[in-house]
Protein backbone atom coordinates (compact mmCIF):
# COMPACT_ATOMS: atom_id res chain seq x y z
CA UNK A 1 0.00 0.00 0.00
CA UNK A 2 1.33 3.63 -0.53
CA UNK A 3 -0.38 5.80 2.21
CA UNK A 4 -0.50 9.12 2.57
CA UNK A 5 -2.74 11.63 5.27
CA UNK A 6 -5.85 9.45 5.17
CA UNK A 7 -5.90 7.87 2.15
CA UNK A 8 -4.16 4.19 0.93
CA UNK A 9 -4.22 3.72 -2.75
CA UNK A 10 -3.19 0.45 -3.78
CA UNK A 11 0.45 0.19 -4.95
CA UNK A 12 0.12 -1.52 -7.87
CA UNK A 13 -3.02 0.56 -9.37
CA UNK A 14 -0.80 3.59 -8.38
CA UNK A 15 2.19 2.53 -10.67
CA UNK A 16 -0.10 1.31 -12.96
CA UNK A 17 -1.22 5.10 -13.98
CA UNK A 18 2.01 6.78 -13.07
CA UNK A 19 3.73 3.78 -16.03
CA UNK A 20 0.93 5.20 -18.21
CA UNK A 21 1.32 9.23 -17.69
CA UNK A 22 4.17 10.46 -19.52
CA UNK A 23 2.83 13.63 -18.58
CA UNK A 24 1.96 14.77 -14.84
CA UNK A 25 -0.36 17.84 -14.98
CA UNK A 26 -1.18 19.39 -11.66
CA UNK A 27 -3.18 22.67 -11.51
CA UNK A 28 -2.18 24.68 -8.51
CA UNK A 29 -4.67 28.08 -7.54
CA UNK A 30 -2.60 29.51 -4.78
CA UNK A 31 -4.49 31.70 -2.92
CA UNK A 32 -5.18 32.47 1.43
CA UNK A 33 -6.84 30.13 3.34
CA UNK A 34 -8.10 30.31 7.00
CA UNK A 35 -7.24 27.45 8.88
CA UNK A 36 -6.44 25.81 12.15
CA UNK A 37 -4.11 22.90 11.70
CA UNK A 38 -3.03 22.35 14.72
CA UNK A 39 -6.30 22.06 16.28
CA UNK A 40 -4.68 24.09 19.51
CA UNK A 41 -3.35 27.65 18.45
CA UNK A 42 -6.64 28.72 16.83
CA UNK A 43 -7.51 29.98 13.47
CA UNK A 44 -4.68 32.24 10.86
CA UNK A 45 -3.90 33.33 7.79
CA UNK A 46 -2.16 30.42 5.79
CA UNK A 47 -1.41 29.72 1.83
CA UNK A 48 -3.00 26.70 0.13
CA UNK A 49 -3.71 25.32 -2.91
CA UNK A 50 -7.26 25.21 -4.85
CA UNK A 51 -8.83 26.55 -1.26
CA UNK A 52 -7.48 23.54 0.80
CA UNK A 53 -4.20 22.75 3.10
CA UNK A 54 -2.47 19.97 3.24
CA UNK A 55 -1.60 20.49 -0.36
CA UNK A 56 -2.03 16.73 -1.97
CA UNK A 57 1.44 15.35 -2.68
CA UNK A 58 2.72 15.07 -6.21
CA UNK A 59 3.50 11.35 -7.38
CA UNK A 60 5.42 10.56 -11.27
CA UNK A 61 7.76 8.24 -12.27
CA UNK A 62 11.33 9.22 -13.66
CA UNK A 63 11.07 9.99 -17.04
CA UNK A 64 7.72 11.46 -16.42
CA UNK A 65 7.42 15.65 -17.85
CA UNK A 66 5.78 17.14 -14.82
CA UNK A 67 3.84 20.45 -15.58
CA UNK A 68 2.71 22.58 -12.79
CA UNK A 69 -0.20 24.93 -13.94
CA UNK A 70 -0.08 27.74 -11.35
CA UNK A 71 -2.64 30.99 -11.32
CA UNK A 72 -1.80 33.52 -8.18
CA UNK A 73 -4.73 34.28 -6.48
CA UNK A 74 -1.96 36.17 -3.16
CA UNK A 75 -1.84 39.41 -3.06
CA UNK A 76 2.16 39.58 -3.70
CA UNK A 77 4.16 37.15 -6.04
CA UNK A 78 4.65 33.95 -5.68
CA UNK A 79 6.98 31.02 -7.29
CA UNK A 80 7.72 27.06 -6.77
CA UNK A 81 10.84 25.49 -6.56
CA UNK A 82 11.11 21.40 -6.72
CA UNK A 83 13.81 20.72 -4.28
CA UNK A 84 16.11 18.25 -5.04
CA UNK A 85 15.37 18.41 -9.12
CA UNK A 86 18.12 19.47 -10.79
CA UNK A 87 16.91 21.36 -13.57
CA UNK A 88 19.32 20.44 -15.67
CA UNK A 89 19.13 22.21 -19.17
CA UNK A 90 15.94 24.37 -17.32
CA UNK A 91 17.75 26.34 -14.51
CA UNK A 92 15.02 28.93 -15.62
CA UNK A 93 12.31 26.71 -14.01
CA UNK A 94 14.12 26.26 -10.46
CA UNK A 95 11.61 28.98 -8.86
CA UNK A 96 13.94 31.07 -6.72
CA UNK A 97 12.57 34.96 -7.21
CA UNK A 98 14.91 37.22 -8.05
CA UNK A 99 17.80 34.58 -8.34
CA UNK A 100 16.36 32.38 -11.90
CA UNK A 101 12.97 34.28 -12.43
CA UNK A 102 10.88 37.05 -11.38
CA UNK A 103 7.68 35.46 -9.38
CA UNK A 104 4.30 35.27 -10.81
CA UNK A 105 2.57 38.40 -10.13
CA UNK A 106 -0.88 38.51 -8.19
CA UNK A 107 -3.30 37.59 -10.47
CA UNK A 108 -1.48 36.13 -13.11
CA UNK A 109 -0.83 32.69 -14.55
CA UNK A 110 2.42 30.53 -15.21
CA UNK A 111 3.60 26.94 -16.09
CA UNK A 112 6.36 25.52 -14.89
CA UNK A 113 7.17 22.23 -16.87
CA UNK A 114 10.31 20.10 -16.27
CA UNK A 115 12.01 16.48 -16.34
CA UNK A 116 11.74 14.37 -13.39
CA UNK A 117 14.53 12.71 -14.46
CA UNK A 118 15.70 11.54 -11.38
CA UNK A 119 14.08 9.16 -9.00
CA UNK A 120 13.83 9.56 -5.15
CA UNK A 121 11.95 11.57 -2.66
CA UNK A 122 11.39 15.36 -3.24
CA UNK A 123 9.04 18.34 -2.32
CA UNK A 124 7.66 21.42 -3.68
CA UNK A 125 7.78 24.76 -2.05
CA UNK A 126 7.07 28.08 -2.61
CA UNK A 127 10.73 30.29 -2.98
CA UNK A 128 9.27 33.73 -2.45
CA UNK A 129 8.34 35.87 0.39
CA UNK A 130 9.23 32.68 2.40
CA UNK A 131 6.01 31.70 1.98
CA UNK A 132 6.94 27.51 2.14
CA UNK A 133 6.62 28.87 5.60
CA UNK A 134 2.73 29.68 5.65
CA UNK A 135 1.67 26.13 3.89
CA UNK A 136 3.04 26.44 0.66
CA UNK A 137 4.55 23.01 0.69
CA UNK A 138 3.83 19.54 -0.24
CA UNK A 139 6.20 16.31 -1.00
CA UNK A 140 6.80 15.31 -4.53
CA UNK A 141 8.06 11.62 -5.01
CA UNK A 142 9.35 10.60 -7.91
CA UNK A 143 9.27 6.60 -8.68
CA UNK A 144 11.96 4.65 -10.10
CA UNK A 145 10.52 1.76 -12.84
CA UNK A 146 13.76 -0.17 -12.16
CA UNK A 147 13.88 -0.27 -8.34
CA UNK A 148 17.55 -1.31 -6.89
CA UNK A 149 15.68 -2.60 -3.81
CA UNK A 150 12.51 -4.70 -3.41
CA UNK A 151 9.72 -3.80 -1.13
CA UNK A 152 6.01 -4.36 -0.66
CA UNK A 153 4.66 -1.27 0.01
CA UNK A 154 5.94 2.04 0.17
CA UNK A 155 4.68 4.64 2.39
CA UNK A 156 5.26 8.71 3.10
CA UNK A 157 5.59 10.73 6.21
CA UNK A 158 6.19 14.39 5.60
CA UNK A 159 6.94 16.24 9.36
CA UNK A 160 6.13 19.79 9.33
CA UNK A 161 6.59 22.44 11.72
CA UNK A 162 3.27 25.14 12.25
CA UNK A 163 3.71 28.41 14.06
CA UNK A 164 0.83 30.63 14.92
CA UNK A 165 2.10 33.71 13.46
CA UNK A 166 3.07 34.56 9.46
CA UNK A 167 6.57 34.13 8.89
CA UNK A 168 6.60 38.10 7.22
CA UNK A 169 5.58 38.98 11.17
CA UNK A 170 8.21 36.69 12.59
CA UNK A 171 11.17 38.37 10.11
CA UNK A 172 10.24 41.73 10.45
CA UNK A 173 10.53 40.94 14.93
CA UNK A 174 14.07 39.36 13.84
CA UNK A 175 14.63 42.00 11.72
CA UNK A 176 13.04 45.71 14.03
CA UNK A 177 16.51 47.13 15.57
CA UNK A 178 14.11 48.23 18.05
CA UNK A 179 13.36 44.58 19.55
CA UNK A 180 15.14 42.23 21.42
CA UNK A 181 17.57 39.71 19.72
CA UNK A 182 16.68 36.93 18.96
CA UNK A 183 12.90 36.85 19.33
CA UNK A 184 11.29 34.97 22.24
CA UNK A 185 10.95 31.05 21.33
CA UNK A 186 7.59 30.66 19.50
CA UNK A 187 7.27 26.88 20.30
CA UNK A 188 5.64 25.44 17.08
CA UNK A 189 2.97 22.72 16.47
CA UNK A 190 4.37 19.81 14.69
CA UNK A 191 1.94 18.31 11.35
CA UNK A 192 2.34 14.82 10.08
CA UNK A 193 0.87 14.16 6.72
CA UNK A 194 -0.56 17.61 6.90
CA UNK A 195 -2.35 16.71 10.39
CA UNK A 196 -1.82 16.98 14.05
CA UNK A 197 -1.57 13.36 14.83
CA UNK A 198 0.49 10.54 13.68
CA UNK A 199 -0.98 8.47 10.52
CA UNK A 200 -0.93 4.72 11.05
CA UNK A 201 0.78 2.50 8.52
CA UNK A 202 -0.36 -1.09 8.18
CA UNK A 203 2.02 -4.24 7.68
CA UNK A 204 1.64 -7.19 6.83
CA UNK A 205 3.63 -10.22 8.05
CA UNK A 206 6.91 -11.07 6.03
CA UNK A 207 6.17 -8.00 3.99
CA UNK A 208 9.15 -5.41 3.54
CA UNK A 209 8.37 -1.88 3.30
CA UNK A 210 10.06 1.70 2.31
CA UNK A 211 9.53 4.84 4.15
CA UNK A 212 10.27 7.69 3.04
CA UNK A 213 10.59 10.82 5.74
CA UNK A 214 10.87 14.44 4.27
CA UNK A 215 11.24 16.98 6.86
CA UNK A 216 9.56 20.02 5.02
CA UNK A 217 9.78 22.45 8.61
CA UNK A 218 10.63 26.34 8.78
CA UNK A 219 13.31 25.97 11.38
CA UNK A 220 12.83 22.52 13.31
CA UNK A 221 14.46 19.12 13.52
CA UNK A 222 12.61 15.73 13.93
CA UNK A 223 13.45 12.48 14.53
CA UNK A 224 12.12 9.68 13.53
CA UNK A 225 12.08 5.84 14.62
CA UNK A 226 10.65 2.19 14.81
CA UNK A 227 11.01 0.42 18.23
CA UNK A 228 11.04 -2.61 17.39
CA UNK A 229 12.07 -2.96 14.21
CA UNK A 230 15.33 -2.01 12.71
CA UNK A 231 15.90 0.32 9.66
CA UNK A 232 18.12 0.29 6.59
CA UNK A 233 18.72 3.51 5.13
CA UNK A 234 18.65 2.99 1.15
CA UNK A 235 18.50 7.30 0.31
CA UNK A 236 18.99 10.33 1.35
CA UNK A 237 17.92 13.41 -0.46
CA UNK A 238 17.30 11.69 -3.63
CA UNK A 239 20.35 9.85 -3.79
CA UNK A 240 20.87 5.82 -3.16
CA UNK A 241 22.91 4.73 -0.32
CA UNK A 242 24.51 0.71 -0.24
CA UNK A 243 21.93 -0.35 2.75
CA UNK A 244 22.88 1.29 6.26
CA UNK A 245 21.18 -0.32 9.80
CA UNK A 246 20.31 2.53 11.73
CA UNK A 247 17.90 2.57 14.77
CA UNK A 248 16.80 5.98 14.24
CA UNK A 249 16.72 9.44 11.47
CA UNK A 250 17.64 12.72 12.11
CA UNK A 251 16.59 14.90 10.15
CA UNK A 252 17.85 19.47 9.43
CA UNK A 253 15.11 21.40 7.46
CA UNK A 254 15.05 20.16 3.72
CA UNK A 255 15.97 16.86 4.01
CA UNK A 256 14.93 13.59 3.65
CA UNK A 257 15.71 9.39 3.83
CA UNK A 258 13.95 6.29 2.71
CA UNK A 259 14.21 3.64 4.81
CA UNK A 260 13.37 -0.27 4.51
CA UNK A 261 11.97 -2.10 7.21
CA UNK A 262 11.29 -5.92 7.77
CA UNK A 263 8.05 -6.65 8.64
CA UNK A 264 7.66 -9.35 11.87
CA UNK A 265 6.81 -13.10 11.01
CA UNK A 266 3.30 -12.98 12.94
CA UNK A 267 1.21 -10.26 13.64
CA UNK A 268 0.09 -11.20 16.78
CA UNK A 269 1.49 -7.78 17.67
CA UNK A 270 1.08 -4.15 16.42
CA UNK A 271 3.74 -1.47 17.17
CA UNK A 272 4.05 2.19 17.66
CA UNK A 273 6.94 4.57 15.81
CA UNK A 274 7.83 7.54 17.04
CA UNK A 275 8.63 11.49 15.84
CA UNK A 276 9.60 13.69 17.97
CA UNK A 277 9.87 17.49 17.14
CA UNK A 278 12.91 19.49 18.43
CA UNK A 279 14.97 22.57 18.22
CA UNK A 280 18.38 22.58 20.08
CA UNK A 281 18.74 26.72 20.05
CA UNK A 282 15.43 27.25 22.01
CA UNK A 283 15.21 26.59 25.59
CA UNK A 284 13.97 22.93 26.86
CA UNK A 285 9.96 23.08 27.74
CA UNK A 286 8.19 20.79 28.63
CA UNK A 287 5.12 19.59 25.99
CA UNK A 288 6.28 22.01 23.81
CA UNK A 289 10.30 21.44 23.00
CA UNK A 290 10.64 18.51 22.01
CA UNK A 291 7.28 17.62 21.33
CA UNK A 292 6.44 13.71 21.02
CA UNK A 293 3.84 11.97 18.57
CA UNK A 294 3.07 8.57 18.54
CA UNK A 295 1.82 6.58 15.09
CA UNK A 296 0.35 2.83 14.63
CA UNK A 297 2.32 -0.08 12.70
CA UNK A 298 -0.57 -1.83 12.54
CA UNK A 299 -0.39 -5.68 11.74
CA UNK A 300 -3.83 -6.92 13.03
CA UNK A 301 -6.74 -4.79 14.28
CA UNK A 302 -7.13 -4.99 18.22
CA UNK A 303 -3.45 -6.83 18.00
CA UNK A 304 -2.09 -5.82 21.64
CA UNK A 305 0.80 -3.15 21.29
CA UNK A 306 3.80 -4.76 21.83
CA UNK A 307 6.31 -3.41 24.81
CA UNK A 308 9.46 -2.70 23.47
CA UNK A 309 13.00 -0.96 24.62
CA UNK A 310 15.39 0.81 23.00
CA UNK A 311 18.97 -0.89 22.24
CA UNK A 312 21.96 -0.19 24.18
CA UNK A 313 23.88 0.81 21.58
CA UNK A 314 21.39 3.19 19.94
CA UNK A 315 22.59 4.47 16.25
CA UNK A 316 21.09 7.05 14.90
CA UNK A 317 21.76 7.61 10.98
CA UNK A 318 24.84 9.55 10.09
CA UNK A 319 25.78 10.66 6.81
CA UNK A 320 29.08 10.47 6.17
CA UNK A 321 29.16 6.89 7.61
CA UNK A 322 26.84 6.10 4.49
CA UNK A 323 27.97 4.74 0.94
CA UNK A 324 26.35 5.80 -2.24
CA UNK A 325 25.10 3.11 -3.94
CA UNK A 326 26.76 4.37 -6.96
CA UNK A 327 30.37 3.58 -5.90
CA UNK A 328 31.42 6.74 -7.32
CA UNK A 329 34.78 7.74 -5.82
CA UNK A 330 35.62 10.71 -3.85
CA UNK A 331 36.10 13.91 -6.93
CA UNK A 332 39.39 15.14 -6.99
CA UNK A 333 39.87 18.70 -6.02
CA UNK A 334 40.27 21.45 -8.92
CA UNK A 335 39.41 24.68 -6.42
CA UNK A 336 38.95 24.75 -2.89
CA UNK A 337 36.39 27.61 -1.85
CA UNK A 338 36.03 28.18 1.71
CA UNK A 339 32.84 29.80 3.39
CA UNK A 340 32.38 30.99 7.25
CA UNK A 341 28.71 31.17 8.24
CA UNK A 342 27.91 34.34 10.51
CA UNK A 343 25.41 36.26 12.70
CA UNK A 344 26.29 39.71 13.46
CA UNK A 345 24.68 43.29 14.28
CA UNK A 346 25.08 46.08 11.71
CA UNK A 347 25.27 49.50 12.08
CA UNK A 348 21.47 49.98 11.08
CA UNK A 349 20.63 48.17 14.21
CA UNK A 350 20.04 45.33 12.55
CA UNK A 351 20.81 41.76 13.32
CA UNK A 352 22.04 39.80 9.60
CA UNK A 353 22.83 36.56 8.72
CA UNK A 354 25.91 36.55 6.41
CA UNK A 355 28.19 34.34 4.44
CA UNK A 356 31.63 35.59 4.43
CA UNK A 357 30.45 38.11 6.27
CA UNK A 358 28.36 39.52 3.24
CA UNK A 359 24.61 39.31 4.13
CA UNK A 360 22.53 38.41 0.94
CA UNK A 361 20.01 40.77 -1.04
CA UNK A 362 18.01 39.81 -3.83
CA UNK A 363 19.30 42.10 -7.03
CA UNK A 364 16.70 44.01 -9.16
CA UNK A 365 17.39 42.04 -12.05
CA UNK A 366 16.95 38.48 -11.77
CA UNK A 367 20.36 36.78 -12.14
CA UNK A 368 20.01 34.03 -14.36
CA UNK A 369 18.79 36.86 -16.67
CA UNK A 370 21.81 38.97 -15.83
CA UNK A 371 24.16 36.11 -17.06
CA UNK A 372 22.17 35.63 -20.22
CA UNK A 373 22.34 39.20 -20.78
CA UNK A 374 25.44 40.89 -20.48
CA UNK A 375 28.56 41.11 -22.97
CA UNK A 376 31.07 38.87 -22.61
CA UNK A 377 33.32 38.86 -20.34
CA UNK A 378 31.18 40.89 -18.13
CA UNK A 379 29.26 37.93 -16.96
CA UNK A 380 31.77 36.23 -15.80
CA UNK A 381 32.77 39.09 -13.59
CA UNK A 382 31.13 38.39 -9.82
CA UNK A 383 30.89 42.14 -9.55
CA UNK A 384 28.65 42.44 -12.17
CA UNK A 385 25.63 40.36 -10.28
CA UNK A 386 25.60 43.16 -7.21
CA UNK A 387 27.24 43.00 -3.97
CA UNK A 388 24.54 41.25 -2.08
CA UNK A 389 24.09 38.76 -4.34
CA UNK A 390 27.22 37.21 -3.47
CA UNK A 391 28.21 35.72 -7.03
CA UNK A 392 30.63 32.68 -7.37
CA UNK A 393 31.86 31.98 -10.93
CA UNK A 394 32.46 28.32 -11.77
CA UNK A 395 33.81 27.14 -14.82
CA UNK A 396 32.45 24.63 -16.29
CA UNK A 397 33.04 21.05 -15.66
CA UNK A 398 35.72 21.83 -12.38
CA UNK A 399 35.55 19.91 -9.28
CA UNK A 400 34.75 22.30 -6.49
CA UNK A 401 35.46 21.40 -2.22
CA UNK A 402 33.64 23.74 -0.22
CA UNK A 403 34.93 24.10 3.04
CA UNK A 404 32.41 25.81 4.95
CA UNK A 405 32.27 26.63 8.18
CA UNK A 406 30.36 27.14 10.99
CA UNK A 407 31.73 29.50 13.97
CA UNK A 408 27.89 30.78 14.94
CA UNK A 409 25.98 29.69 18.11
CA UNK A 410 23.11 27.79 15.94
CA UNK A 411 24.06 24.69 13.43
CA UNK A 412 22.71 25.39 9.69
CA UNK A 413 21.10 22.87 7.26
CA UNK A 414 22.25 24.33 4.22
CA UNK A 415 20.68 23.57 0.67
CA UNK A 416 21.92 23.74 -2.92
CA UNK A 417 19.76 24.04 -5.88
CA UNK A 418 20.90 22.25 -8.88
CA UNK A 419 23.51 19.71 -7.45
CA UNK A 420 24.04 17.38 -5.08
CA UNK A 421 27.18 16.72 -2.84
CA UNK A 422 29.84 14.09 -2.38
CA UNK A 423 30.48 14.67 2.17
CA UNK A 424 34.12 14.29 2.35
CA UNK A 425 34.35 15.48 6.37
CA UNK A 426 32.93 16.66 9.54
CA UNK A 427 35.49 18.25 11.97
CA UNK A 428 35.52 21.08 14.91
CA UNK A 429 36.64 24.32 14.59
CA UNK A 430 38.10 24.50 17.98
CA UNK A 431 38.68 21.13 19.62
CA UNK A 432 41.82 20.20 17.52
CA UNK A 433 41.50 17.28 19.98
CA UNK A 434 38.34 15.89 18.69
CA UNK A 435 38.70 13.21 15.86
CA UNK A 436 37.78 13.97 12.56
CA UNK A 437 34.74 12.44 10.38
CA UNK A 438 35.93 11.57 7.08
CA UNK A 439 34.12 9.05 4.52
CA UNK A 440 33.94 5.30 4.68
CA UNK A 441 37.48 4.12 3.51
CA UNK A 442 35.32 0.77 2.93
CA UNK A 443 33.35 1.49 0.27
CA UNK A 444 35.19 4.94 -1.26
CA UNK A 445 32.29 6.05 -2.33
CA UNK A 446 31.07 8.98 -0.54
CA UNK A 447 27.51 9.41 0.35
CA UNK A 448 25.71 12.36 -1.68
CA UNK A 449 22.72 14.53 -0.91
CA UNK A 450 22.00 18.11 -1.17
CA UNK A 451 20.77 19.58 2.03
CA UNK A 452 23.64 18.82 5.06
CA UNK A 453 23.97 20.00 8.19
CA UNK A 454 26.57 22.50 9.52
CA UNK A 455 27.46 21.33 13.51
CA UNK A 456 28.27 24.55 15.75
CA UNK A 457 31.75 25.08 15.64
CA UNK A 458 32.50 22.40 12.94
CA UNK A 459 33.14 22.62 9.60
CA UNK A 460 31.87 20.40 6.55
CA UNK A 461 34.10 19.55 3.36
CA UNK A 462 31.80 18.82 0.69
CA UNK A 463 32.82 17.96 -3.37
CA UNK A 464 31.13 18.61 -6.66
CA UNK A 465 31.98 18.82 -10.44
CA UNK A 466 30.31 21.85 -11.79
CA UNK A 467 28.19 19.90 -14.64
CA UNK A 468 24.58 21.89 -14.50
CA UNK A 469 25.57 25.68 -16.01
CA UNK A 470 23.27 27.74 -14.04
CA UNK A 471 22.37 29.98 -11.48
CA UNK A 472 22.12 28.10 -8.27
CA UNK A 473 21.54 29.47 -4.75
CA UNK A 474 23.30 27.94 -1.48
CA UNK A 475 21.51 28.97 1.09
CA UNK A 476 19.92 27.94 4.97
CA UNK A 477 16.89 25.96 4.77
CA UNK A 478 16.10 27.40 8.32
CA UNK A 479 13.75 30.38 6.36
CA UNK A 480 14.27 32.58 9.12
CA UNK A 481 18.00 32.67 8.29
CA UNK A 482 17.31 32.55 4.89
CA UNK A 483 15.25 35.55 4.89
CA UNK A 484 18.17 37.37 7.03
CA UNK A 485 20.69 36.93 4.42
CA UNK A 486 22.44 33.35 5.06
CA UNK A 487 22.67 32.73 1.18
CA UNK A 488 25.48 32.98 -2.08
CA UNK A 489 24.45 32.54 -5.96
CA UNK A 490 26.27 30.47 -7.81
CA UNK A 491 26.97 31.50 -11.67
CA UNK A 492 28.14 28.02 -13.03
CA UNK A 493 29.44 28.11 -16.47
CA UNK A 494 28.10 30.93 -17.42
CA UNK A 495 29.66 30.41 -21.30
CA UNK A 496 28.16 27.27 -21.60
CA UNK A 497 24.58 28.33 -20.08
CA UNK A 498 24.07 31.17 -22.82
CA UNK A 499 24.32 28.19 -25.55
CA UNK A 500 21.56 26.30 -23.57
CA UNK A 501 17.62 26.79 -24.11
CA UNK A 502 16.40 30.43 -23.87
CA UNK A 503 14.11 31.74 -21.16
CA UNK A 504 10.34 31.42 -22.27
CA UNK A 505 9.00 34.47 -23.18
CA UNK A 506 5.97 33.62 -20.58
CA UNK A 507 8.69 34.15 -17.80
CA UNK A 508 10.16 37.37 -19.17
CA UNK A 509 6.21 38.80 -18.98
CA UNK A 510 5.87 38.13 -15.80
CA UNK A 511 8.76 40.89 -15.15
CA UNK A 512 7.17 42.87 -17.37
CA UNK A 513 3.95 42.98 -15.47
CA UNK A 514 5.74 44.15 -12.41
CA UNK A 515 8.07 46.68 -13.89
CA UNK A 516 11.15 44.59 -13.37
CA UNK A 517 13.80 44.57 -16.06
CA UNK A 518 14.93 41.96 -17.77
CA UNK A 519 18.32 42.62 -19.12
CA UNK A 520 21.52 44.28 -17.43
CA UNK A 521 23.55 43.85 -14.72
CA UNK A 522 22.27 43.35 -10.79
CA UNK A 523 20.89 47.13 -11.19
CA UNK A 524 19.29 47.02 -14.37
CA UNK A 525 22.06 48.63 -15.80
CA UNK A 526 25.02 48.35 -18.35
CA UNK A 527 28.57 47.43 -17.53
CA UNK A 528 29.61 48.10 -13.63
CA UNK A 529 26.78 51.01 -13.06
CA UNK A 530 25.12 49.14 -9.88
CA UNK A 531 23.37 52.77 -9.17
CA UNK A 532 20.06 52.06 -7.38
CA UNK A 533 21.05 48.92 -5.57
CA UNK A 534 21.09 50.06 -1.76
CA UNK A 535 24.11 49.94 0.00
CA UNK A 536 25.56 47.16 1.59
CA UNK A 537 24.93 46.64 5.16
CA UNK A 538 28.67 47.42 7.74
CA UNK A 539 28.69 44.84 10.54
CA UNK A 540 28.87 46.89 13.69
CA UNK A 541 32.77 46.66 15.14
Amino acid sequence: MFLYGRVAIAVLLLLGVLASAARVVISWDVGYVLVNRDGSSGSRRAIGVNGALPIPPVFATKGDTLVLNVHNSLDVSTSIHAHGIFQNGTNFMDGPAMVTQCGIPPGHNFTYEYAADHAGTFWLHGHDHSQNSDGLRTPLVVHDSKKPYHYDGDYLLSLEDWFQFEIADRLKNSLDPTQTFPPPPNYPYSLLNGYPTAPSFQFKPGKTYRIRVINMSTTEWFQFNLPGHQMRVIEADGEYSQPSAVDGLDLGPGQRYSVLVAAHPTDSHNYHYNATQYAIFDPKLEGRNPRYYQGLIEYRKGAPIMATTEPQNFKWVNDIELCALSGNPPLPVDRQIELSLGLYQFTTGQTFNTINNITYAPPKVPSLYSTLTLDAPLYTNEAVYGPQTHAIVLKHLEHIELVIKNPSVLLHPMHLHGHAFQIIEYGSIINQSEPVLRYSTKCNAPMQRDTFVVPVNHYVKLRFRADNPGVWLLHCHMDVHFGMGMALTFIEAPDVLRRRPKVPETMLELCRAQGIRTEGNGAGNAGFDLAGLPTPPTIKP
